[in-house]
């Protein structure tokens, strides 16, 4: 086994979450010791098959015999449970594989998350588990229960686990490098009454992880969603293909991953000992593999509850039904940061609700009741039912003065939901405002996800919106072909030029213009294209041409361009003496437009991404970034640009034309299938492009393509 093993070792996560015989490998007499926590958790969960004790003082406790060695052991035990300092895991592990043992779980810490020596002995656990089939659970882990069969194998003793009923698709399945995180979600889906099938820490994952764990998860009938925390994926490929397996069949992966922020990604060395990929690229990534991405603890167990419910996400605005006209309006001051829309209700929506509502009263989205269901109390149900038969709404959120009182609501809300698949959610006016349990456990019932907090009930709609609509953009994915007759592309960073070449053969626009040798093949070119020109430096190993004195714009005639070609070739042997250019880059100046970004990057782990943003110097002093997958479809590219802050340039702004955004589409579609058909493809910058009035195209100003 290596960490860049493709297949999952779902045989072996099956053997070791469902094990006939194990072993408590460290064990130890002393009361409180990690042993003898192991023995209690079996114990209190009434573990009846085979079970045997390993600690160097022998003898017999509780009249189980213990056995001084690993090799006393019978073979083919299916689990391990070492309870051993950290300088003894790997002679155990050793002894495992000799015994053909299935595999274990480590908890003890000391590895890579620590200095240099803990680094080194996790790379020998790593090296010794390579090509053998036993299957390690950490080490630096807590260990796991699964709640189906009532096994607990942990670090501390815990209380009998509560089992489920193994309904299909009911449940989910919990998993983690972090204990505590791991924890802290099970616990906070378990209070809100989502059955938890199982609860797994991975730790370092120097053996098994998250993919081989989620591959069995995907696989288990009463699994419907993976909940993860995660603070490095040590297998891209490999996860990126379990996520395909979960799409396939229907099933949700919920992920958290710290790292957005530069401190935040320092941080979580505690678990993987070192970081790997960016962290935008990665989430671009896996978003468009189909996983929902989290940015809160409170949006990781939000939006997994709604998905256990409705696990097909929307991809329509949302519905909103209040009692508060001045929720309404804060609804609407709240969607812009959060990304939530509230379409116009349709005529024939409005019509229904005009039937039931006072002539004071607007139909239309958010609808705001006002005080009429205290009277009424069927208009909620009544308007809720209109809502979730409306064609252009995905989903619908209440928010209302429940309490106490919320059975008048629900008898008339209710008996009107049977066959309802778009998700409802609903949250009593009063944060934290006490509910009966009959009630709550009416909601449930009614397949109603109940929230106590509107901003967070709105936040995590408009997070399953973003999936559902994202997951219907990526679904026009198709293959590519590569372009015919490119020019070489050569090896490291190409010239400018020859850059240009490469995308005037994709389709991309660029200026007038030619490499020249001479002064006179220079003027030459110029009388050609017609002057103001611009006049560029030439060279592989010049990438930054304006800091050298090599670029020099608005050139207007022949004398100009004379004494240009001159003072050029000063500045470049006064910046970088001995350097040898390639010639002089002689292009017609670009007419008016707005300056974009667009380029490509080629993550070692992840793949290629697009990106766009402001261009010049604003797309490093904004930060107005988009990324999105290189196979991204026209309508996904189209609709990146559309959310870029400044994106209100490109539609016409205080009296300037709108911008020719259609030439921009295809200018990154060209980009995006250049760098999927030809993988030694680095890096993309063209920068800025110019993109002129609509229906006048776009023109790449300047270009950079880096080879590997």
């Amino acid at each position: 086994m290596s960490d860049i093993r493709n297949e999952p070792r779902t045989q072996s996560v099956r053997r070791i979450l469902n094990p006939r015989s194990i072993a408590v490998i460290g064990f130890s007499a002393r009361p409180g010791s990690p042993g003898q926590s192991a023995i209690k958790n079996l114990e209190t969960n009434g573990y009846k098959a085979d079970l045997y004790l390993v600690g160097r003082s022998g003898g017999e406790v509780d009249g189980r015999k213990v056995y001084t060695s690993i090799d006393e052991l019978p073979e083919g035990i299916d689990l391990g449970i070492f309870t051993l300092p950290a300088a003894g895991v790997a002679e155990a592990i050793e002894a495992g594989i000799r015994r053909k043992m299935g595999g274990a779980v480590c908890f003890a810490s000391g590895f890579g998350e620590t200095g240099t020596e803990g680094k080194a002995l996790e790379q020998k656990i790593i090296a010794m588990l390579r090509g053998s089939d036993f299957a390690l659970v950490g080490p630096n882990c807590l260990g796991f229960t699964n709640i189906l069969t009532g096994l607990s194998v942990g670090l501390f003793a815990g209380p009998k686990v509560e089992r489920i009923e193994p309904k299909p698709r009911s449940a989910v399945a919990v998993l983690g490098q972090s204990g505590g995180l791991v924890g802290h979600i099970r616990q906070t889906l378990a209070a809100r009454g989502i059955p938890v099938a199982y609860n797994v820490t991975t730790g370092n994952e120097a053996g098994l992880d998250l993919c081989d764990f989620i591959d069995f998860f995907m696989d288990d009938q009463t699994v419907g969603t993976a909940v993860i925390y995660t603070e490095h994926i040590k297998r891209p490929a490999a996860f990126l293909k379990v996520a395909a397996k979960a799409r396939e069949l229907g099933k949700t992966i919920v992920m958290m991953h710290p790292g957005r922020s530069a401190k935040g990604a320092a941080a979580f060395q505690s678990h993987t000992g070192a970081l790997a990929g960016d962290y935008a690229v990665m989430r671009t990534i896996v978003e468009a593999a189909g996983v929902v991405t989290v940015n809160t603890l409170e949006e990781w167990a939000d939006v997994s509850e709604i998905m256990v419910h409705y696990p097909k996400p929307p991809t329509k605005g949302t519905g909103l039904i209040t009692f508060s006209g001045a929720l309404c309006g804060i609804a609407h001051d709240l969607s812009e940061g959060m990304g939530i829309e509230y379409p116009d209700a349709l005529p024939e929506t409005m019509a229904i609700l005009e039937t039931r509502l006072p002539d004071f009263v607007d139909a239309k989205n958010p609808a705001d009741l006002t005080t009429v269901p205290a009277f009424e109390p069927d208009l909620l149900g009544f308007a809720t039912k209109a809502f979730l038969d409306a064609p252009n709404f995905g989903a619908v959120a209440i928010a209302a003065p429940l309490g106490n009182t919320a059975d008048k609501y629900l008898d008339g809300m209710i008996p009107l939901l049977a066959g309802n698949q778009k998700p409802l959610t609903i949250t009593p006016l009063g944060d934290g405002r006490p509910m009966a349990p009959d009630i709550v456990k009416r909601i449930y019932d009614a397949n109603i996800v109940l929230f106590y907090s509107s901003e967070r009930m709105l936040r995590a709609v408009a997070r399953i919106t973003q999936h559902g609509q994202l997951m219907e953009m990526a679904a026009k994915r198709d293959a590519v072909k590569p372009f015919d007759k490119l020019p070489d592309l050569g090896k490291g960073a190409m010239a400018e030029w020859s850059g240009k070449k490469v995308l005037q053969a994709i389709g991309v626009a660029t200026p007038a213009g030619q490499l020249c040798k001479t002064k006179d093949e220079a003027i030459t070119v110029a009388d050609k294209i017609g002057y103001p020109v611009v006049v560029k430096a030439q060279s592989q190993k010049l990438t930054h041409k304006t800091e050298a004195g090599g670029v020099i714009v608005g050139v207007k005639d022949k004398d100009a361009l004379a004494k240009a070609w001159d003072d050029m070739h000063k500045n470049i042997a006064a910046h970088a003496p001995g350097l040898v250019l390639d010639g002089l880059l002689i292009e017609a100046m670009a007419g008016k437009g707005i300056e974009l970004m667009l380029g490509g990057r080629r993550d070692p782990a992840w793949g290629a991404v697009l990106l766009l943003g402001l261009g010049g110097i604003w797309v490093e002093a904004l930060g107005d970034v988009r990324l999105l997958p290189a196979d991204a479809p026209e309508d996904w590219i189209r609709a990146e640009i559309m959310k870029l802050k400044t994106s209100k340039l490109l539609t016409g702004f205080r009296g300037t034309p709108a911008a020719d955004i259609d030439a921009v589409v295809k200018a990154a579609r060209a980009l995006g299938r250049l760098m999927q058909t030809r993988l030694e493809i680095a890096e993309i910058d063209i920068n800025p492009l110019v993109v002129h009035a609509k229906g006048q195209g776009a023109t790449a100003l300047d270009a950079l393509i880096v080879t590997n």
